[in-house]
């Protein structure tokens, strides 16, 4: 008897910590997966044929403020978010956050890297790309607010 429920305790300990594994894998991590220098490559660069497309249709789709914007990449599984700065000290996102869910605002913050107060900068002021994967919690159902410091941009709806 003692055997079967130390047996039975194992095997229900086994499948909480798969089940924490298994939903833990469907939360995307909050850090970047890729930082460049430059703008991000629209996803309507052009058509096959190679001729530009209607840049009027798609003016919306990148929103942007003075030194920051913002834009879905793909089908919306990643947002690409720039901001504009030194291009000796670019300013590099770390980490996106969840601020208002989608349905309560939609809105997420980016933080960015903290540079060494005696790092000297060249006083250029060019752009700099930190792409991330879209949070579980935001949908491009709805504009989404992007909040870098006391900056924010709203993208339109994907």
């Amino acid at each position: 008897m003692h055997s079967s429920l130390t047996l039975r305790r194992a095997g229900l300990a086994a499948v909480a910590v798969a089940s924490v594994f298994l939903l833990s894998a469907c939360n995307p991590s909050p850090r970047p997966i890729e930082n460049f220098a430059g703008m991000p490559v629209s996803d309507h660069a052009g058509d096959a044929e190679g001729n530009g497309g209607d840049d009027e249709e798609h003016a919306d789709e990148e929103t942007a403020t003075e030194g920051l914007s913002a834009q879905w990449l793909g089908q919306g599984g990643q947002i690409a978010v720039t901001v504009s700065g030194s291009s000796t000290c670019p300013p590099v996102g770390t980490r996106i956050n969840v601020i208002d869910q989608a349905g309560e605002g939609n809105r997420v913050s980016v933080d960015l890297a903290e540079l060494p107060a005696d790092q000297v900068c060249t006083m250029d002021y060019v752009p700099h790309t930190t792409v991330f994967w879209s949070p579980v919690f935001v949908t491009t159902t709805e504009p989404l607010v992007v909040e870098v410091g006391d900056q924010s941009v709203t993208v339109p709806i994907k």
